[in-house]
């Protein structure tokens, strides 16, 4: 029963008595819990308020915003500048850093995509948020993109909301990752999934196979091998995934294990690849990291790579650790 589970905002608070902290981390994940909320009941009214469609605009990075991502940002910004603690913020449906005003004494740094998967939001497949948490250098200018660029290993949380049949909150402060459901009838993320583990092994892996035209060798190999299934020199049977929404696509990989790619291809490698370092990336290689998987470029760590900018694309290979390991020992042959 939901009153037997412990909340979220529970376990903040028994995770700062134990480490002795000073409430300030309890408080901006507050803000960040509330932007959640308003974003799923959002998605969740969809067409009867007229969310769903087209903006008419573009982002920055040149795609078309539906209704729903302008929405989205708009509550992140709007309930991440509540609480004083946030000194910035940075968006991928935004260009510049998103300066938070009359918060000079804020201590930290928001990153997020306040929408991931919105071209599913039309058909009505999962869509979620992804966040991370960064420290303010001391003495560093918020308002200065340079202050966000650190490497993903600087990160102090990292999580992402999942829009689907229930409403579910995953987190990492760096102790393991704990999920959350969305009690709509309380208003409340109750602790449903503790200590989330993703299998060193998998028969099931998620690639854009669309693209196979442009894809390298290691990737065209492992997917080769994967496709022959038990005739094949892996003697077994996969299955392959996609979603299109990057939230569902890592949400399955924690719940029950797999492998996910979107890699480096002789299209995409004019930009450095095709997902986002900061804000998508960097929080997912965190989250599968701490679950005991794996999170590379297929080249390097993700999250050792120093960022060069806000907007920066890198190709994405992340899940269970042995598969991950495979694809990198392909790559570096």
């Amino acid at each position: 029963m939901p009153y037997k589970r412990l909340t979220l905002s529970h376990n903040l608070l028994e995770e700062q008595r134990r480490l002795g902290r000073s409430g300030t981390f309890t408080s901006l994940m507050t803000d960040i819990i509330t932007a959640c909320k308003m974003v799923s009941r959002e998605v969740n009214r969809g067409a009867l308020v007229g969310n769903l469609g087209l903006a008419g605009a573009e982002n920055v990075q040149g795609e078309e915003q539906k209704k729903l991502d302008v929405l989205a940002n708009d509550i992140f910004l709007h309930m991440n500048s509540l609480g004083g603690n946030y000194a910035a913020m940075a968006s991928e449906e935004l260009e510049d850093v998103f300066a938070v005003t009359g918060q000079a004494s804020g201590r930290y740094l928001l990153l997020f995509d306040p929408l991931d998967g919105s071209s599913n939001i039309d058909i009505n497949v999962s869509v979620g948020s992804i966040f991370s948490i960064l420290r303010l250098p001391e003495g560093a200018n918020p308002n200065d993109a340079d202050t966000f660029l650190q490497p993903g290993t600087q990160q102090v949380a990292a999580g992402y909301a999942l829009y689907g049949p229930s409403t579910m909150l995953v987190l990492t402060t760096g102790d393991g990752v704990h999920g959350y459901t969305l009690d709509r009838g309380v208003g409340m993320f109750f602790l449903t999934h503790p200590d989330m583990t993703i299998p060193a092994d998998t028969k099931e892996f998620a690639v854009n196979a669309s693209r196979q035209r442009f894809w390298e060798p290691p990737v065209k190999r492992y997917v080769d091998e994967c496709l022959a299934g038990k005739e094949g020199p892996r003697g077994v049977n996969f299955n392959m995934r996609w979603v299109a929404s990057m939230v569902a696509e890592v949400h399955r990989i924690l719940v029950r294990g797999g492998v996910f790619l979107y890699p480096m291809d002789s299209e995409n490698a004019k930009s450095g690849g095709k997902l986002r370092l900061m804000y998508e990336a960097n929080p997912m290689a965190f989250i599968v990291e701490q679950a005991g998987g794996l999170a590379s470029t297929g080249k390097g760590r993700i999250m050792e790579m120093k960022p060069k900018g806000l907007h920066q694309r890198v190709p994405v290979i992340l899940g269970s650790k042995n598969e991950v390991e495979r694809i990198v020992d392909y790559h570096k042959g």
